[in-house]
């Protein structure tokens, strides 16, 4: 059974949702991977510690900018030589899985959250209430998996180089990136934080967020936002969770007056500790965290943000 990966980085650094996928694909077979990007040489070092044993490395100035069209032509150079080609759940992975499965016509799974060594698929529905499983019809078989889904494993190893010559359909050339912004944040996105702290409606004002600022701070964690707050402007998009934002499972998740829509449950009930504050005591979340306190959040977070910090002093 060959599994090729595909493994996002940025920063310089590979994403820790795609060296997770990794790992679930050397405990299945043969896991091989797929680096695409400009001075990335170097990233296959870190690709075999976590299981890889082939790197593909695709390392070019033509592919210096992240974008989707330029990686699928990349990757389905080698992708028809594999049983799977598996994606962690990004824009960009997304955006690639898709153009891959166009190109090859092959079938492409998504939101799995795991997979058997049969191929059967595992995916959330009905509001995530039960697991369905699917499966594909013709190889190679696509899968793109929810944020979270896996852990990465380091196994020490190391991988053989195989660099793939870049050629570009004049197509994949016609797009440029004319620029890019990046979050002015020196913590962990919310994809990687072990903390999250998440604001809601229940903070009642955009400026109220820096509650819960300086308790992801003194917990080391990131913030993290509602739909609404987002489409409210109180909070930047990149920092949403739920069924139209991001899915996170961090070992803590602090919730800060939100009510707990189904949408937003969606994204974060897979988190492995859930703190829930809301003056209201009927509010939804309730229902599904581990610790729920009935109260002003205004009251309370500045009071905890401080026993947090005189704790880690």
């Amino acid at each position: 059974m060959s599994i090729l990966v595909f493994l996002e980085h940025h920063g310089g650094e590979l994403q820790k949702g795609s060296l997770g996928v990794l790992a679930k694909a050397a405990s299945l077979g043969d896991a091989h991977a797929v680096v695409v990007g400009e001075g990335v040489r170097d990233l296959a070092t870190v690709a075999g510690s976590h299981g890889a044993k082939v790197v593909h490395v695709a390392d070019d100035a033509s592919l210096a900018a992240p974008l989707p069209q330029p990686r699928v032509d990349v990757i389905a150079q080698v992708a028809a030589d594999y049983d799977a080609v598996f994606f962690a759940n990004s824009v960009l992975a997304a955006d690639i899985a898709a153009g891959l499965a166009a190109r090859l016509d092959a079938g492409l799974n998504w939101d799995l959250v795991d997979v058997t060594g049969e191929f059967v698929g595992k995916r959330p529905a009905l509001q995530d209430s039960v697991l369905v499983d699917v499966a594909w019809k013709s190889t190679p078989r696509l899968a793109l998996f929810r944020s979270g889904s896996f852990d990465p494993q380091e196994s020490g190893g190391s991988a053989e180089v195989r660099d793939v010559d870049v050629q570009l359909e004049d197509f994949s050339t016609q797009s440029k990136m004319v620029e890019q912004a990046h979050a002015e944040s020196s913590g962990p996105s919310i994809e990687d934080a072990d903390v999250i702290v998440a604001g809601g409606r229940g903070l009642g004002a955009p400026e109220n967020f820096t509650l819960a600022e300086e308790l992801a701070r003194a917990l080391g964690g990131a913030v993290g936002a509602t739909r609404a707050v987002v489409d409210a402007g109180w909070y930047p998009y990149s920092a949403q969770i739920g069924q139209t934002g991001k899915t996170v499972s961090p070992k803590l998740y602090v919730a800060l007056g939100i009510s707990g829509a189904i949408q937003h449950k969606v994204g974060m009930q897979s988190s492995n500790v859930i703190v829930a504050i809301n003056k209201d005591a009927n509010a939804p979340i309730f229902e599904f965290s581990d610790l729920g306190v009935v109260g002003d959040v205004h009251e309370i977070v500045p009071k905890l943000t401080e026993l947090v910090k005189q704790r880690r002093s």
